[in-house]
């Protein structure tokens, strides 16, 4: 059992929907995203997504690349990434933090050495979008191993043939895509979302959140009632790069985290 199992038992026996936030790691410094991510919790925020800076962040939109690169130009790296998660750590030990990224500064600092820095920052989870599941011996497996659970992306255009090889060694959650593109292209629509929803649990037992296109509180109760929950980033991180305050962006992630709630 991870935190991320704990959290969603948690939340079922309380009869709640799961609110998930994605904020890049950095942004706009270290000082303030550590003091967001902090603040996260008491805003409503059940499981965090820590966004790992990268250089070609090819799913991205326009307001997910510009986050990664204002967290760069401060010096964000992976190492400082995990650093960021245990000053978290040490005065919260309970909220869920997965790591979502690319492969590349992974591969490039060692899985085994980077497993081992990551579950000691705290890290319960990662989506890692550019490793399908023909590559899970490359990182999926091994972070299993070492206790962490590993996040699968389905999107639209999965399949009935291709949905159970995506599930197959997923855990934690599955990450549902509900838009066709990169984040924050388009708008999430709960017509659309159900059925597909419903298709992938019909497959498996593990709760089904879903993420992009979600950018109200309405949007949120609407999207999380089709679901075991929802995400929501580019909204949070387009606060962020519009230079908002530290509290005016939390106050945001409420009012976003009352809405899932009451889906």
């Amino acid at each position: 059992m991870t935190r991320i199992d704990d959290k969603f038992a948690e939340l079922k026996a309380s009869g709640k929907k799961a609110f998930v936030t994605y904020v890049m790691a950095g942004d706009p410094n270290y000082a303030e995203s550590l003091e967001i991510v902090k603040g996260l919790p008491a805003a409503g925020v059940d499981i965090i997504e820590l966004g790992l800076p990268f250089t070609d962040p090819m799913a991205d939109g326009t307001t997910i690349q510009l986050a990664g690169q204002r967290a760069l130009a401060e010096g964000m790296t992976l190492k400082r990434t995990l650093e960021l998660a245990a000053e978290f750590r040490q005065t919260d030990d309970t909220t869920p933090i997965v790591l979502m990224g690319y492969y590349n500064p992974i591969y490039s600092c060692g899985v085994e050495h980077f497993l081992g820095q990551a579950k000691a920052a705290g890290i319960d989870g990662m989506i890692v979008v550019d490793l399908p599941p023909e590559e899970d011996e490359e990182l999926c497996i091994p972070a299993q191993r070492a206790g962490m659970n590993f996040i699968r992306l389905a999107t639209p255009t999965t399949d009935n043939k291709r949905l159970p090889k995506v599930l197959q060694n997923t855990s934690g959650f599955v990450y549902y895509v509900s838009v066709t593109g990169t984040t924050g292209a388009a708008e999430a629509e709960a017509g659309d979302v159900g059925p597909e929803v419903a298709r992938i649990k019909s497959q498996t037992e593990l709760p089904v959140i879903v993420g992009f296109g979600i950018n109200t509180p309405e949007k949120a109760e609407n999207i999380a009632k089709t679901a075991d929950g929802c995400v929501v980033g580019s909204a949070i991180v387009g606060q962020i790069g519009a230079g908002k305050s530290v509290s005016e962006v939390l106050e945001f992630v409420a009012s976003l985290a009352e809405g899932a709630h009451r889906g």
